[in-house]
């Protein structure tokens, strides 16, 4: 299998941590590429019309596009049972990813406004409105906070810590811990396992 990917996408990071939950990072070549909300690398947009990364390419030449979908080969491939559980827990495992995945979305939305967009014709009232998307989502990671497993983490809890990390890595200035005590608990074991620190997002 191959990866293309770039090292700081924290859907990239959630792909590359359930490779190393399920035991396959070793059997995964990592393709280094430059995905952009405006210029398309054609490295990518050759396997995926969106141009985006994670895009898993497979032996026999097919690809797999996006996170949900590659985390979830991975699981499958692998026999995992644990990242997507059966019956009712599977459900909310599934929408805690959905939460991590939104919160994702409106941190790279209210990033891509200053990074990408022109300064003449930037909006500040959007960025702002993604990163009350942002609050709304930590107070929801705050209130689950006790119920997140710290050892035996499914895609929602990789999904969320993902999410906490990024905002690590790219929005210090939020200093989300200081509102969100027990996520900041959670995320400080859980950031602890070998899958979480392999994957640390960095500059290429």
């Amino acid at each position: 299998m191959k990866l293309l990917y770039a090292p700081t996408s924290p859907f990239v990071r959630k792909v590359m941590i359930c490779a190393h939950q399920t035991g396959q990072a070793g059997r995964i070549e990592w393709l280094a590429s430059a995905a952009h909300p405006i210029n398309r690398d054609t490295r990518i947009a050759a396997h995926n019309p969106l141009a985006k990364v994670p895009t898993l390419l497979l032996p026999d030449g097919s690809a797999l596009y996006d996170s949900r979908v590659i985390c979830e080969y991975l699981a499958d491939a692998a026999g995992d049972t644990q990242l997507f559980p059966a019956g009712p827990a599977r459900w909310v495992a599934l929408t805690r990813q959905a939460l991590g995945d939104g919160l994702l979305d409106a941190a790279l939305l209210a990033r891509y406004e200053h990074t990408a967009r022109p300064a003449e014709i930037q909006w500040p009232q959007w960025r702002e409105a993604q990163l009350v998307k942002v609050q709304a989502c930590l107070a929801q990671i705050e209130s689950q906070a006790n119920d997140l497993s710290r050892t035996h983490p499914d895609i929602g809890d990789l999904t969320l810590a993902c999410a906490l990390g990024y905002l690590d890595f790219r929005f210090p200035e939020l200093d989300w811990r200081t509102a969100h005590p027990r996520a900041a608990a959670w995320f400080s074991v859980i950031n602890a396992l070998p899958a979480m620190q392999a994957t640390l997002p960095h500059e290429a």
